[in-house]
């Protein structure tokens, strides 16, 4: 729970929770945070993290819907609340069954306390929705809120800071011991569209990429990885042609077992 600062006002925070990485841009009159954590006591740390490092007025952007970057607002209200038009839809359907979802979740790990934190946390629903491409200044620096495809979501947004050569790319690029783990993979997954989302990062000539979950990587990650996105769509093609069972897909792919599945699952 430190800051690693990429660049000159550019940071990123990890957490042993989930593994979760958000970030922090500075610019000489605001700064914006890039995901908030996934309840109210986990917001109210990071928020008092950030004031470590600057008091300007903040903003806050989501990357995605997903509790653990979208559920921590609370300490910041009022600000600016930036996600793509999607990410407002998927909170305003799902936001409270995942909040419940969750809530069971730590119950069965036995761990309470995260249990009661997200019973007293609040959804708050973006108020800036992004349809395609957004700037932000900060004061002497602009921020790039870019929709690239759909990927991890049908509503990842990317935040390039292209003064500092970094993109956040939320759960869109995974830093897993494998590149991606089961739960990049969900039902709002575009796998056959995730390929070209890679492309669109490396089209930004990004020095760093800041993932959701793990360190930040360059762009020998996210090709490497781009390509193994290609593999899988290619298997997941030949199942449907009836050239190849599930079986026989997992064992050619070049991920593990369960990450294979969780992929080929994809709608």
């Amino acid at each position: 729970m430190t800051w690693l600062e990429l660049a000159d006002g550019v940071y990123a925070r990890r957490y042993e929770e989930l593994d979760l990485t958000v970030g922090l841009v500075v610019g000489s009159d605001r700064c914006l945070v890039v995901d908030v954590r996934g309840d109210v006591d986990q917001g109210a740390e990071l928020a008092s993290a950030v004031r470590e490092i600057t008091p300007l007025p903040w903003s806050v952007v989501y990357t995605h819907a997903h509790f653990d970057h979208a559920f921590g607002t609370t300490a910041f209200l009022p600000c600016d609340v930036w996600a793509h038009e999607r990410c407002l839809a998927e909170l305003t359907t799902y936001g409270e069954g995942a909040r419940r979802k969750w809530i069971q979740h730590y119950l069965g790990e036995n761990r309470p306390e995260m249990a009661e934190a997200l019973e007293r946390t609040q959804i708050t629903l973006p108020d800036k929705p992004v349809a395609d491409t957004t700037e932000i200044d900060l004061g002497g620096r602009t921020v790039v809120l870019r929709f690239l495809g759909r990927a991890h979501t049908d509503h990842d947004l990317f935040v390039h800071v292209p003064d500092a050569g970094v993109v956040y790319a939320g759960d869109a690029v995974e830093n897993a011991e494998a590149g991606f783990s089961a739960f990049s993979f969900n039902d709002g997954t575009s796998l056959a569209e995730w390929p070209g989302v890679m492309d669109a990062i490396l089209a930004l000539e990004p020095k760093i990429i800041v993932a959701g979950h793990g360190d930040p990587v360059d762009t020998a990650f996210i090709e490497r990885h781009r390509d193994g996105l290609r593999e899988l769509v290619a298997l997941k093609t030949r199942i449907a042609a009836g050239d190849l069972t599930t079986g026989e897909a997992v064992a050619r792919s070049s991920y593990p077992g369960d990450v294979t599945k969780a992929a080929l699952e994809t709608p």
